[in-house]
């Protein structure tokens, strides 16, 4: 690599631009915004981010999953692409950082290697993925570019099928043609993500760059605690059986077996639907459901025996009945050890300190992994807080990230170390 591309970083006065004029497009109060998939706000964001590649030359395209790719184009035609990229998406009253950085960071990264007029072996692209916040269809664009998904998740969306059917309508997208998203495995060189992490684990140990090595997997049930309706004035306590106590008794089970057994892991109870659900009438039924993450297979299958097991202890201390609904998964991810060699070089190179993290949020990069040479690079978010308005990293944070994921890039497909 000649000094020139050595010492290159991105135009920082530009990407902070682009930012603050991206923050506005559904912009709700002085730092929230909503943007979901196939709204308004996000038309208006696409067909800005449309404008900004055009004006640097890029070719643009949608594909019949309504990914948005930029692409600065190679010699060799049929050379596979190296990606880079996140999602425009929102979830509602979110924040400016989540997704987008990374999307500004993909488009700033092909801006000014074409600036460069630097000549590379393989295509290079940014990817805004189609609803990765699981509006319509968790991960729709990066599943279906992979070959992920399926054509029952289509016919049974977690948003609805109706209010699936109506987006895509909008977004001018046929049903029958999302499939054919799909890409060959062989045309992907590798793929690189930048986001903010979402956490606080950087900012406390103070480092700068989180090179992630790996996605926590997650599953997701449904447990349905079944008692007795009685009439809450006339029977007695211990004749009851109330499902709320079996419930409730479940989930303070979780919290104590994460924290002694599993303190590394998450597990969530999210939702409590209490059945009659009256002052007066003991709980017949309660149903919760319930989430867990793990960053390692082993441990992750682990811990779901364990709850699932605690579950059932828990409704037999109080007289229940149990039903368990598995409502799916997504396994760990390991991130590709030759990229995480590269972010630490480039992470070394420009002096900034980085740290080995999991990611225990989900990312486009877990369906990447599946296809290709693989890893995110986090910055860090204050206070840990993210899908929310409140949502925040420092812009010198975020320039760095930028430059990490810019010299990682040139590392990586230029096939040389510095």
């Amino acid at each position: 690599m000649s000094d020139n591309y050595h010492n290159l970083t991105i135009n920082e006065y530009r990407f902070e631009e682009d930012f603050e004029e991206l923050s506005k497009i559904g912009q709700i109060g002085k730092t929230g915004v909503n943007r979901p998939v196939f709204s308004e706000a996000f038309f208006e964001a696409r067909d800005w981010f449309r404008e900004k590649a055009q004006q640097a030359g890029l070719e643009s395209i949608i594909d019949s999953a309504g990914n948005h790719i930029m692409r600065y184009p190679c010699e060799d035609p049929d050379a596979p692409s190296f990606l880079l990229g996140s999602h425009l998406d929102s979830v509602p009253n979110g924040g400016r950082y989540d997704g987008a950085l990374g999307v500004l960071a993909a488009l700033e990264v092909l801006r000014r290697i074409s600036e460069m007029s630097i000549k590379l072996p393989v295509h290079l692209e940014a990817l805004d993925f189609s609803d990765e916040e699981g509006t319509l269809v968790s991960f729709l664009g990066s599943f279906a570019l992979t070959g992920m998904l399926d054509q029952s998740v289509l016919k049974n969306p977690r948003g609805g099928r109706e209010r699936f059917l109506d987006a895509l309508h909008r977004a001018g997208l046929k049903e029958n043609e999302i499939l054919n998203a799909k890409r060959d495995p062989d045309s992907f060189a590798g793929y690189l993500e930048l986001h903010i992490e979402q956490g606080p684990f950087l900012e406390q140990s103070g480092h700068q760059i989180g090179i992630v090595q790996a996605i926590s997997g997650i599953a997701f049930y449904r447990l349905k605690f079944i008692g007795r309706a009685d009439h809450a004035g006339t029977i007695s306590m211990q004749d009851r059986l109330d499902a709320a106590q079996g419930a409730s008794a479940f989930t303070l089970s979780v919290r104590k077996i994460l924290l002694r057994d599993f303190s590394h892991c998450k597990a969530n109870v999210g939702n409590a639907t209490v059945i009659p659900g009256a002052f007066n009438i003991v709980p017949e039924v309660v149903a919760l459901d319930f989430e867990c993450r793990a960053d390692d297979l082993e441990i992750f299958e682990k811990i779901q025996s364990i709850l699932l097991d605690q579950a059932r202890l828990d409704a037999e201390r109080f007289g229940l009945g149990l039903e368990v609904e598995f409502l799916g998964k997504r396994d760990p991810v390991a991130m590709d050890p030759d990229l995480l060699s590269v972010i630490q070089k480039a992470s070394d190179h420009l002096a900034l300190s980085s740290q080995r993290i999991t990611s225990w949020a989900g990312h486009d990069a877990q369906a990447m992994a599946d296809v290709c040479p693989t890893a995110m690079i986090f910055i860090p978010s204050i206070g840990g807080t993210s899908h929310s308005p409140d949502e925040f990293s420092r812009w010198e944070d975020c320039v760095n990230g930028a430059n990490v994921l810019l010299q990682a890039t040139l590392m990586r497909i230029r096939g040389t170390n510095l």
